[in-house]
């Protein structure tokens, strides 16, 4: 959904915002409170099944790695509740700007001691993320987590690319963000902060423009369909 929404930022139709809240507006506007309320379960139970992977999971890695798997899991249940979240006020009180959610939260880490010290801080640690994403999309470290044992080499490579492309697509966007959170906090400026949306719009007005803007939203439409072979092929 987000693939699509930037896709046409990309080709002019100003409509909607390329992240979280856009998805959920889109969502609503086809299929109505029923939809929503769908997709909330849907989150809040992928919540609950990350939170039970981090507790009792990856036991086909040891160490660091499953160390390192287990904290991406908790992450990922955040992450899932906080669209759970945005879908029900979404239902409560209509769509919000996620870049405006980001710009108050911003402001208010700015307004406390040391604020834009810790408006750094949360600028490295989106930062830490994209990388550890790049890692995951360069290493496909990802592949470990499939039991792909039965699948076609075709089929398995194409499972690969998809992720490879998708994790690379994700770290982009979220540097650009760490980028806007850190150049909030240099400036002292919450407006310059801003989410998804905002990273998205920042790629399309560089250079290489609405090109660049297209190849990341297809790495994100790729990221979907990896995520639809992580949900058949996912190891128990």
């Amino acid at each position: 959904m987000v693939a699509w929404l930037a896709v046409r930022i990309a080709i002019g139709l100003p409509k909607g915002s390329a992240d979280a809240q856009g998805a959920v507006a889109e969502i609503a506007t086809g299929a109505g409170a029923v939809g929503l309320v769908v997709a909330v379960v849907g989150l809040v139970a992928f919540a609950v099944w990350q939170l039970t992977a981090a507790a009792l999971g990856f036991r086909w890695v040891s160490g660091g790695e499953r160390v390192r798997k287990r904290v991406g899991a908790v992450a990922k249940a955040v992450t899932m509740l906080g669209l759970a979240v945005i879908a029900v006020a979404f239902l409560r009180s209509g769509p919000r700007s996620g870049d405006a959610g980001a710009r108050d939260v911003v402001a208010d880490l700015l307004l406390l001691p040391g604020g834009r010290l810790l408006v750094a801080a949360v600028a490295v640690a989106i930062g830490i993320m994209g990388v550890t994403m790049t890692y995951t999309g360069v290493k496909r470290t990802f592949m470990g987590d499939l039991d792909v044992r039965r699948l076609s080499p075709a089929i398995r490579r194409t499972i690969e690319a998809v992720g490879a492309v998708g994790h690379l697509a994700r770290a982009l966007a979220l540097g650009v963000v760490g980028v806007l959170v850190l150049t909030a906090a240099v400036a002292s400026d919450a407006r310059r902060a801003g989410g998804l949306d905002a990273a998205l719009r920042a790629l399309g007005e560089t250079p290489l423009g609405m090109s660049l803007l297209v190849v990341v939203a297809l790495g994100f439409g790729a990221f979907g369909l990896y995520c639809l072979a992580d949900a058949a092929f996912r190891r128990a």
